[in-house]
């Protein structure tokens, strides 16, 4: 939308849950252009994604970013007012006050990392922690503050299994985080394992390795999440590059997780799993495969050993995926990092209780551009409705 328009929204018609608002569900997706793009742009977007609404697929508002920043993933706090954003270019972070309107952007500079990825907060609200694919570091900072408090590096040989840190997870009730090794930022390398450490302190305790095949095929696990309300906790693994979903539980008498393989997506002709998403109540489990484009649903009822029940279509790159708070629609963002082939640029509408695809959201795409992720704002996001690393779980 032009400036014009931009300035005239209020307050009340993006954050206030009133009865129009609720007719509403407005995304908040960041985007980049497409590699064949003369001119590069990047920019944040809040877009209208509600089928019912006479504006779907409309951009209600835009913040610009620098060409150079690549952004790359949002994620919110535990109360949501505040959201994050990562950057592959540059060695910053930014976050957005979402109780403050117009959205204003804020840097923080995090120079221990390069190439930022993901980040989760803990569930006190109080400490964020980020991995930096390109410096193999783990930023813990302070979440009131935000600004960075230590750095967490590998500091022997045996710690090798750091590197290249994306997926991160935590659970506070058992002190753990969880990061994935996935790989190098040029691809010239893998990971194939995932890396426990003490939530409280950063310490390094022990790494496992997640892959079913022989360990010169590296798996690059890419995302961990938290199942919900899963007790003793359990957590699921995308392996990018082997094509396997995986599960680690937690003993608590051990005080250690085991893991193993819940399902191989390649007998589905299905390649490159990425991001995991819940819905409320935690019994249904989406994961996302981005070659050729498909979501896979399963039956999450015991999170130890979830239960394949379909695939569904989306397009090249299905990569994060959020549904509408009243769970009748899953909304599929398709694009992988600008990459040849799995690089879409549309945003895939499926109505789950009908089973059908309603159709794509085109407006990115149709202006060279590629959306990178998709949030739902927060008096629409649904708590229980986790993605991987969005909120901390």
């Amino acid at each position: 939308m032009k400036l014009e328009r931009l300035c005239s929204l209020t307050l009340g018609v993006l954050l206030a849950c009133t009865t129009v608002a609720s007719a509403e569900i407005l995304a908040l997706i960041n985007y980049e252009s497409k590699a064949n793009q003369p001119v590069r742009r990047e920019g944040i977007a809040i877009m209208e994604i509600d089928p019912s609404s006479a504006d779907f697929g409309k951009i209600l508002m835009e913040i610009p970013l620098p060409p150079d920043v690549v952004a790359h993933h949002i994620f919110f706090n535990r109360d949501r007012t505040k959201a994050y954003v990562t950057a592959l270019g540059k060695s910053l972070l930014y976050v957005m006050d979402l109780t403050r309107f117009p959205y204003r952007l804020h840097t923080i500079d995090v120079p221990d990392c390069q190439v930022g990825e993901d980040l989760v907060v803990s569930e006190d609200n109080r400490t964020w922690y980020l991995t930096c694919m390109g410096s193999s570091t783990v930023i813990m900072g302070d979440a009131v503050n935000d600004r960075p408090i230590r750095t967490i590096r590998a500091s022997a040989p045996a710690e090798a299994f750091i590197a290249y840190p994306h997926g991160i997870a935590i659970h506070n009730g058992i002190d753990r985080v969880l990061v994935t090794s996935t790989v190098k930022p040029d691809m010239s390398d893998q990971g194939d394992s995932v890396t426990v450490l003490e939530a409280s302190t950063g310490k390094v305790l022990s790494t496992h390795r997640i892959g079913s095949k022989l360990a010169t095929a590296k798996s690059a696990p890419v995302e961990v999440v938290f199942s919900p309300n899963a007790d003793p906790p359990v957590v699921h693994v995308t392996n990018m590059l082997e094509g396997t979903l995986w599960a680690g539980i937690w003993d608590p008498k051990r005080k250690a997780f085991s893991f193993h393989q819940i399902d191989d997506f390649g007998p589905r002709q299905q390649g490159m799993p990425l991001e995991m998403l819940y819905n409320a109540k935690g019994d249904r489990l989406f994961v996302t495969t981005a070659k050729p484009g498909f979501v896979n649903l399963y039956d999450n009822s015991d999170p130890k050993r979830p239960k394949f029940l379909k695939t569904i279509a989306a397009a090249a790159g299905a990569h994060h995926s959020v549904l509408s708070p009243d769970e009748r629609y899953l909304f599929v963002q398709n694009s992988l990092m600008n990459m040849e082939g799995l690089s879409d640029g549309s945003i895939t509408v499926i109505d789950l209780k009908q089973n059908t695809i309603l159709g794509s959201i085109d407006t990115l795409k149709a202006q060279g551009l590629n959306p990178n992720c998709i949030m739902l704002l927060p008096n629409h996001f649904q708590p229980g409705g986790l993605q991987a690393g969005l909120v901390g779980e």
